[in-house]
């Protein structure tokens, strides 16, 4: 079964819709692999998530601010011939997204962002936030460089 790397931007934007979480990959400042979870949102081309005030990963983005961004979905389990262990395989489709971690400070961008996340997981962006409740927050457009998308098995 042929994978498809000719995967459309309309392609990589339904599958980065279609997922829970994304993984954001950095380097630490001892060049070592860094991962975590975040949920996110995404809309008009513009990727974005949040997190508490601290953390090792906004200490690593002060020194460099580069991240690969992962998404993948759709996993069914392919089987060719149940006896033949090399027969076996899973079709998915992924994204990647590269590009460079932003904070935005301003009050409005924090409730802009939090509504565009809050729209993905409660489909409804018409929440309104405290003053301490955004003060306390750290949000990050991701600026994105360049996307790319695998298919295989469908």
């Amino acid at each position: 079964m042929k994978s498809r790397n000719d995967v459309s931007k309309s392609e990589i934007e339904e599958i980065i819709n279609k997922c829970e979480v994304c993984h954001v990959a950095m380097v630490d400042p001892n060049n070592g692999p860094y991962v975590l979870p975040f949920n996110f949102g995404y809309i008009n081309g513009k990727l974005y998530i949040h997190s508490g005030p601290d953390g090792k990963k906004i200490e690593i983005w002060k020194v460099d601010n580069r991240v690969c961004v992962a998404f993948s979905a759709d996993y069914q389990m392919r089987i060719q011939n149940p006896e033949v262990a090399c027969s076996y395989s899973m079709r998915y489709r992924s994204a990647l997204v590269y590009g460079r971690v932003k904070q935005l400070t301003a009050l409005s961008d924090k409730e802009h962002v939090l509504n565009v996340v809050m729209e993905k997981y409660a489909k409804r962006n018409d929440f309104t936030y405290s003053q301490p409740a955004l003060e306390n927050v750290s949000v990050f457009e991701i600026e994105i460089e360049k996307l790319e998308g695998r298919i295989y098995g469908f």
